[in-house]
């Protein structure tokens, strides 16, 4: 598996690997193709640097996105901001979603960030369990999303 630095050209992929990824799980997303396009551009505009991409055999299989650029209220200060993470169904429970958000981390911590936070669906009990094995501790919820919070240390 390679990680590396999404960049416009993904975004077809990014397109299609998000609409696999969020099957079941609509009222958490996007789901017009028009909206995940500007979507994509958004996060690119946001913090080019932190949206990556994993590749099999060359194939998009999962994104990331950590927007370093992100004020928190929360915390009131910059915090790498967790935007997306998503894996095809097919590529789940093999690491991958583990080593994407590990980059996403050790990206925040290149740039000074003392904690990443993140918002995940109020019924997203897979992703949210995952998040908690990765050491994300529950915050507050506020209507249908949960926040998520780590401490990031160098």
């Amino acid at each position: 598996m390679e990680i590396r630095k999404a960049d416009r050209s993904d975004i077809d992929d990014f397109v299609r690997v998000y609409i696999e990824s969020y099957r079941g799980l609509e009222n958490y997303a996007y789901t017009r193709k028009r909206d995940i396009k500007n979507y994509f551009k958004w996060l690119l505009s946001r913090d080019k640097d932190g949206v990556m991409v994993a590749l099999i055999n060359s194939e998009a299989v999962g994104f990331v996105a950590c927007d370093t650029n992100w004020f928190s209220v929360f915390e009131r200060k910059k915090v790498g901001e967790v935007h997306e993470l998503f894996i095809l169904p097919e590529y789940r429970g093999k690491g991958i979603g583990a080593k994407l958000l590990g980059k996403a981390l050790e990206y925040a911590r290149e740039r000074e960030r003392k904690v990443a936070e993140l918002w995940v669906g109020r019924t997203n009990y897979r992703a949210r369990r995952f998040y908690a094995s990765q050491s994300f501790e529950e915050g507050g919820e506020w209507g249908k999303w949960i926040r998520m919070r780590k401490k990031l240390s160098k």
